[in-house]
């Protein structure tokens, strides 16, 4: 990927990007779908000497490529589009899962907490050849007036119980009454079930297992589908 092929505006976030960090596109491809994802690599001048060993909470974990994103990204290209469907896919980070709904034809809405997340995000959808997608800057802690959406998706987005609460607030405000939230998370995490289990209160609940392949050990994604147990209003 040629930085200098982006549009003028993506191209100047590029170049403030790479002032402050190491940074490369990583090209990945989904079905039929190539898109290109501008990574730091670079973990260190991010983390600003911080240790994730010792408060998890302080791992950037936007800036991974995570394979339940991949496994999402997947299942969203084998769904049947219908144009004018609305997605917005919740903690985008790099925004693979979202960049490949906007491959396939949904009206796609990425969303993350910080700007410098939406730079990569934007970055990203113009180093893929994607037009019409939308950023939003979303607090899950205080969440501004928003449109709702046919299909609301998410890739490792459980990682702190303390989010729960306020991400199914979120889901509630932002997800038409006959649509569709799917999730997909590492089988292992833990937040997973408690998180599930304060859902079906509200959620009728399906789920499935992927296995994706990798170098170190084959990954078990767990597949989560979420749809309202009755219409709101």
């Amino acid at each position: 990927m040629d930085p200098q092929t982006l549009p003028a505006e993506e191209r100047a976030l590029y170049q403030a990007i790479k002032e402050r960090y190491t940074v490369a596109f990583e090209p990945l491809k989904i079905r039929e779908h190539k898109l290109q994802l501008l990574k730091i690599t670079d973990l260190e001048q991010i983390l600003e000497g911080k240790d994730p060993l010792k408060d998890v909470s302080t791992f950037p974990f936007w800036i991974r490529l995570w394979e339940a994103a991949i496994v999402l990204s997947e299942f969203i290209a084998g769904l049947p589009c219908e144009k004018g469907t609305t997605l917005l896919e919740l903690g985008a980070g790099l925004g693979a899962p979202g960049l490949t709904a906007a491959a396939c034809g949904y009206t796609v809405t990425l969303s993350d907490y910080e700007q410098l997340i939406l730079d990569f995000e934007r970055v990203n959808a113009a180093a893929s050849k994607l037009d019409g997608v939308q950023f939003a800057m979303l607090d899950w802690l205080d969440p501004p007036a928003m449109e709702q959406y046919d299909v609301i998706v998410g890739a490792e987005i459980l990682f702190r119980e303390e989010f729960f609460q306020p991400l199914l607030d979120v889901l509630r405000k932002a997800l038409k009454p006959n649509g569709v939230v799917y999730l997909a998370h590492d089988i292992k995490r833990r937040s997973l079930e408690p998180f599930l289990k304060m859902a079906e209160q509200e959620y009728r609940i399906a789920a499935s297992q992927r296995k994706l392949k990798s170098y170190d050990e084959d990954k078990i994604i767990l597949l989560t589908r979420l749809q309202p147990l009755q219409s709101r209003n």
